[in-house]
């Protein structure tokens, strides 16, 4: 079992049900939005592993508070604007209902993520 926690396919398919679940149950007044509930699932599922390899990529490029703030700052705004632009497109019901917690999520996800980043880089410098 704990193999099975550590899978990013697993992790995926986790994100990919909640998030397009969630979708569903913000649009639940317009009926079930297939369409959006499955965007968005897609993108939990890739915006996801984008996030974690970006963040590993900019650790070690900048010090002090901005090596914390930065890198979620910038994660958290590309997430929002991909997020904004795809539910547009394809006519998202209720857009920030739909757009709120998977954003949050993230965002929680990245400062957290890079906290941890940041500390163990400052453990193993000399």
């Amino acid at each position: 079992m704990p193999h099975l926690l550590r899978s990013s396919l697993v992790h995926a398919a986790f994100g990919f049900l909640l998030m397009g679940g969630w979708t569903l149950w913000a649009n639940h007044a317009h009926g079930l939005v297939w369409g959006p509930a499955l965007a968005q699932g897609l993108l939990s599922a890739g915006l996801t592993a984008l996030l974690k390899k970006t963040l590993e990529r900019l650790d070690g490029r900048f010090s002090g508070f901005v090596a914390l703030a930065l890198p979620p700052a910038i994660t958290a705004s590309a997430i929002l604007a991909t997020l904004t632009i795809v539910h547009r497109l394809i006519g998202t019901p209720e857009l920030l209902a739909t757009i709120a917690f998977p954003w949050t999520m993230s965002t929680l996800y990245a400062v957290a993520y890079n906290a941890r980043l940041v500390a163990d880089r400052r453990k193993t410098a000399p």
